[in-house]
């Protein structure tokens, strides 16, 4: 087997999340368009249906996650992702073809099959991670994401000038050249002598859930890693509609914004995390950051300028900390051979969090803007539901870390 050069290494995947979630920005500004196309409905109406469409990214995602992550405990990292990355390559075409709402609703559960690449890509972070490094890597990843979001909006916005199909043609084509970069260049992370037996029953995502009572003090953080991100996705599925009905912004100012939040989340999660959580220590970092996020999600309900969508951004971008601390602190607590399964129920988790999400923040934000019309108060709705969310979560994360981390560590030496 080649040696790896966890450097090199790490370079690949942070360029194969990246350009995986260039794919997914490039049509996040020309989807609501689509959806109104596909669906035969007004614009206005569309919002009903976005949930639903990012739902069953998210449902695929969740149901797959940990079969993606025990299967890479098993065959290794590097089929299993590269399986993966060209399996969102012809998705996108599907997606590009699609005739009507179903096709597109399809598309999008096929992407969330392989788009658990994400679970085999953080567990190859963990294969190649030094225990004093793991955080600052988890936070690369944050970044390489960011990045993508970055330039995949900003591609998005630009090519709906030549119609709102155009940009899944060009995510179609970063997966596959993601996928000849991967075949080329790509080597295996975890050794044939540390993989263990393949088990259906830790391969469904209710059997990786009840993994998590292993976790014996660190169990509840799995609870606040779902609930962080299922704030975050109340910014992700109300921020083109939100813009757009509250500012009047178009498809192009959309696609900008969330290249400025891209550029600001890769900035903090690339070359911030790794300090500040070095220098607060991995609990207080998540604590922090979710403290943050209550104050950020007030103020995105309150605003009533477009340009404090701007000046919300920064601040915003500091909340990605959570993440990279908490998974951090749970993988230094597992075994080579578990980082998939590991991974796999951290990414099950995020995407149980991304199939109610969506839905649940749409609900709220088409019912409000409807019984309180065009008042700032109807449209702020589920920024607040989620700022509430947050709390909640921040509550758990101080009375969780009260001394059960130590704890752990000693039982661990």
């Amino acid at each position: 087997m080649n040696v790896i050069n966890p450097k090199s290494a790490l370079i690949f995947i942070l360029i194969t999340i990246c350009l995986d979630s260039i794919g997914l920005g490039i049509i996040i500004p020309s989807f609501p368009t689509l959806i109104s196309e596909t669906a035969h409905v007004p614009l206005g109406e569309a919002s009903q249906y976005f949930g639903w469409v990012m739902g069953a990214y998210a449902f695929m995602q969740f149901v797959f996650s940990p079969l993606i992550g025990n299967l890479s405990d098993r065959f290794g990292r590097r089929p299993i992702l590269l399986i993966s990355v060209l399996g969102m390559s012809l998705d996108y075409m599907v997606m590009y073809y699609a005739p009507d709402l179903f096709w597109l609703v399809l598309g999008r559960a096929v992407s969330g099959i392989f788009g658990a690449s994400f679970t085999s890509a953080s567990a190859y972070i963990a294969d190649i991670s030094t225990p004093d490094k793991r955080a600052q890597n988890f936070g690369m990843i944050g970044a390489a994401f960011g990045i993508g979001f970055v330039i995949g909006p900003a591609i998005g916005g630009l090519l709906s000038d030549f119609g709102s199909r155009t940009p899944f043609l060009v995510a179609s084509f970063f997966s596959m050249a993601n996928f000849i970069y991967g075949l080329v260049v790509l080597k295996e992370s975890l050794p044939p002598e540390s993989r263990r037996r393949f088990e259906w029953k830790r391969s469904n995502p209710f059997g990786a859930l009840q993994q998590i009572k292993r976790f014996e003090n660190l169990k509840y953080l799995f609870l606040v890693s779902f609930l962080t991100v299922l704030t975050s996705m109340c910014v992700h599925s109300t921020w083109n509609f939100y813009s757009m009905e509250k500012f009047s912004w178009t498809t192009k100012e959309v696609g900008i914004s969330l290249a400025v939040v891209g550029v600001c989340f890769g900035l903090v999660q690339g070359a911030f995390t790794g300090k500040i959580v070095e220098k607060l220590g991995q609990k207080n970092a998540a604590k922090y950051g979710l403290f943050l996020s209550i104050f950020v999600l007030i103020g995105l309900g309150l605003i009533d300028q477009g340009w404090m969508m701007y000046a919300i951004i920064l601040p915003y971008a500091f909340t990605g900390i959570v993440d990279p601390a908490i998974r951090s602190m749970v993988s230094g607590q597992v075994q080579s051979n578990e980082q998939g399964e590991l991974q796999g129920i951290f990414t099950s988790l995020m995407s149980l969090a991304e199939i109610i999400g969506p839905p649940l923040f749409m609900w709220f934000y088409y019912n409000f803007k409807t019984s309180v019309p065009n008042s700032n108060l109807g449209l702020g709705t589920p920024f607040w539901i989620a700022a509430f969310i947050a709390l909640a979560a921040y509550l758990l994360i101080s009375w969780t870390l009260k001394g059960n981390v130590e704890k752990e560590d000693s039982n661990h030496h």
